[in-house]
Order: C-alpha cells, then sequence, then structure tokens
C-alpha cells in the first residue's frame, strides 16, 4: 500500500514538473512568437513606406498582427515560418477611386457627338534632282561634253472629313542641258495642279460623286532645236483646263481607281499672239488679206465640252520600287466624236534610300488639235497630228518633308 502511494506522489510530481516546463516552454515560444510578430510588424509598416510599393498610399499602415499572421511548413523539416497576408475586406475596392474636378459651367448635354471620321489634312512635299554628266579629255574615241539637271517639285494636301475627300496635287519640273560648243537647251518644263472633290454615299461604297480640275501649261519658252529665233511655245502658250463632274471607282485590293465624266469642259489657253495668228495647239488661227496682212488676230481661246475616262494607280510593286501610271481619254461632243485624244504617263521609282532615288519615265501623248512641226529644206512647215512620245532616265537627290 506504501509502495502505491509512494508511485501516484511521484507521478503526480512528475505531472506537476511536466506542467511547468511546458508553461515556461509556452511562454518562452509566446516571447519569440512576440518578437517576430513586433519584426513583421515593423516589416509591414515599412512596406507601406516603400517608394516602389505599388500598394503605398491605398492601404493604411495598420497593424497587421493576430489574424494577418498564419502558420505554413518550409520546404525543408517541419520548422514553421509566420507568413503576413495582407488583404481587403470584403465589398471594398482594391485602389482608391481617382477623384476629379467637376465644373458646373459646361453642358455636357449639349456637346456634339462626331461618329464619324474626324476631318483633317495629310500633306506631303517630295524635292528632287537629278543630274547626268559625262566629261572627255584627250579621248581618241571622241565625244561631246555634256551636263544635265533636272529641278523637280511634289506637293500633296488631302482633307478628309466624313465621307468627303478633297485631294490636291501640284507638279513642278525644270530640267537643261549644256553641250560643249552648243546652247544651253531645255529638257523637261511641266507646272500642273490637280484637285478633286470627291464625296461617298455611303460609308462602305467604293464609289465617289467627283468633280475634277486639271491645268497644266509651262514656264519658259520651248524650240524646235537648232532653230531658237522662233519659240513654238512659251508661258501659257499652251495652257490646259479641264474641269469636269462625273463618278470615280476605286479598287479596294489593287486601290487603282477608274473615273468618268461624261461632262467635261476643256478650255486650250494660247497667250501668245504670234503663236495664236499661227493657230497653234488648236486655236482658231488669224485671217490675212491677199498680201499676207493681218485682217483679224488668231483666237487665244478654244472651248470644248466633251467625255473623258481616266484611270491612276499607284503601288510599291517590290521593295522599294513604286510603280505608278496616268491614262487619259478625251473625245470632244461637238468636233469629231469619237477622235480620242490619249495622254499615257508612267513613273517607275527606285529608292536606293531615304535621300537617294532612281526613276524612268515615260509619257506619251496624241492630241488631234497639235500640229506638227518640222524643217524642210531649211523651212519650218505645219504637218498632221502625231504621236509625240518623252522618255526620262535619272538618278539624283530626293529630301521629303
Amino acid at each position: 500500500m506504501g509502495k502505491i502511494k509512494r508511485g501516484l506522489v511521484g507521478l503526480v510530481v512528475l505531472g506537476a514538473c511536466a506542467q511547468s516546463f511546458a508553461q515556461v516552454t509556452t511562454e518562452t515560444k509566446k516571447a519569440e512568437s512576440a518578437n517576430d510578430i513586433q519584426t513583421i510588424k515593423k516589416d509591414s509598416i515599412n512596406l507601406q513606406e516603400n517608394p516602389f510599393n505599388p500598394l503605398m498610399g491605398f492601404l493604411p499602415a495598420k497593424d497587421y498582427s493576430g489574424p494577418t499572421l498564419s502558420r505554413g511548413s518550409g520546404e525543408r523539416g517541419d520548422e514553421f515560418f509566420l507568413r503576413p497576408e495582407i488583404f481587403v475586406e470584403k465589398k471594398k475596392p482594391k485602389v482608391n477611386q481617382i477623384k476629379t474636378s467637376y465644373n458646373p459651367s459646361i453642358n455636357l448635354s449639349v456637346l456634339p457627338i462626331n461618329n464619324e471620321i474626324i476631318g483633317y489634312w495629310e500633306k506631303s512635299n517630295r524635292l528632287g534632282l537629278d543630274f547626268n554628266q559625262i566629261a572627255f579629255v584627250n579621248w581618241s574615241a571622241g565625244g561631246d561634253n555634256s551636263i544635265s539637271g533636272l529641278l523637280k517639285g511634289e506637293f500633296g494636301r488631302k482633307y478628309i472629313k466624313g465621307r468627303l475627300v478633297w485631294d490636291n496635287y501640284l507638279n513642278v519640273r525644270y530640267g537643261i542641258n549644256k553641250q560643249s560648243d552648243r546652247e544651253l537647251r531645255k529638257t523637261d518644263d511641266v507646272l500642273e495642279l490637280n484637285s478633286t472633290v470627291g464625296y461617298r454615299s455611303t460609308a462602305i461604297s467604293d464609289w465617289y460623286y467627283v468633280t475634277k480640275l486639271n491645268f497644266k501649261t509651262q514656264f519658259t519658252n520651248g524650240y524646235n532645236y537648232p532653230d531658237t529665233d522662233n519659240p513654238v511655245s512659251a508661258w501659257f502658250a499652251p495652257a490646259y483646263l479641264f474641269v469636269g463632274v462625273g463618278a470615280e471607282y476605286v479598287d479596294p485590293k489593287t486601290q487603282m481607281k477608274f473615273y468618268i465624266s461624261p461632262l467635261t469642259h476643256k478650255a486650250t489657253f494660247v497667250n501668245d499672239q504670234t503663236l495664236a495668228d499661227q493657230g497653234a495647239f488648236g486655236v482658231t488661227k488669224a485671217e490675212k488679206d491677199e498680201f499676207g496682212n493681218i485682217i483679224r488676230n488668231g483666237s487665244r481661246y478654244k472651248a470644248e465640252v466633251g467625255l473623258l475616262v481616266s484611270s491612276e494607280w499607284k503601288k510599291e510593286v517590290f521593295k522599294n520600287m513604286f510603280y505608278q501610271h496616268k491614262l487619259t481619254l478625251y473625245s470632244d461632243y461637238l468636233n469629231n466624236f469619237g477622235n480620242i485624244n490619249m495622254m499615257f504617263e508612267m513613273k517607275l521609282d527606285l529608292k536606293v534610300n531615304d535621300y537617294v532615288r532612281a526613276n524612268v519615265g515615260t509619257y506619251m501623248i496624241y492630241d488631234d488639235n497639235v500640229k506638227t512641226k518640222v524643217m524642210r529644206e531649211g523651212t519650218q512647215v505645219m504637218e498632221g497630228p502625231k504621236m509625240q512620245f518623252k522618255q526620262t532616265l535619272g538618278v539624283g537627290l530626293t529630301y521629303a518633308f
């Protein structure tokens, strides 16, 4: 019996010791946990003060201890660690909404709404200088020194607003050539303005109601070389003006344009009385008496009304290779309807870089009103209309802005 009592007493003492040890261990762990919590609390507050923290300024700097601490398991062993968890309470945004100032003087209900294309201007400018030079020094095969240059400019302005399009294009070219023991000669001379106003009936239509204007003339006198005493053309002699209304179709795949105008007015100006008296470029020539004296001066103006059909296309056919052509066919209703005047222009640009380009151009014109001037036994005579052809090849500098 005494042994049993002594055993019970031992168990009680052992249990008390174990309980005391457990309390000490628990208090020690609580102290360590408190230190860890203080460290995490400090780190959490520092997290809010970090200028690179994306949550800075949106979450309050408060104590995230207690329910914000959870126990997890490390990757190695069974050691536990404390992991801070930052979260936002339910039904609250994660960020503060941006507040904007309201101006009561602005009535938002009366602001216009534009649900179509916003109107704007597109512009393009390009200046170029093509040149060619050849020189000989003691060259046994012979040859003439030659230098030529072509100055050109292309300027475009395009206005778009909704279904309205207004396209303007100005083309300027002037070229000269100089060879040894020969006068300076003109190789190219063009001043051309195109303006087109188009309107689409619907936003998805490929047809435009169009009004077109084309004006073309030259800057200086032109000669039938080597005769430099009698100019065959001059400033505003001739000058051509086309004004017409019609419809234009733009192919959505190739962007090729087809234009037809059943009503086009063509005006021819010859602002040089000598050329007008000769009846150049189709105007009515001067009336003379039997002695060759002029009774009535030639007309400086001729008007025609007819049908015009044209086609235009511009595309980058290969990398840095741009092809462009324009074909125009015109026939007068009143004078020889069916007799077609034709103008074809083709250009091929080869882009070397942003400043250097090579170009090839071909121009063909047939106009029944333009007679051909040729020299016969030292005398200039007039012959019938013929196909006019011009070809150009150049390499030069280009600047776009």
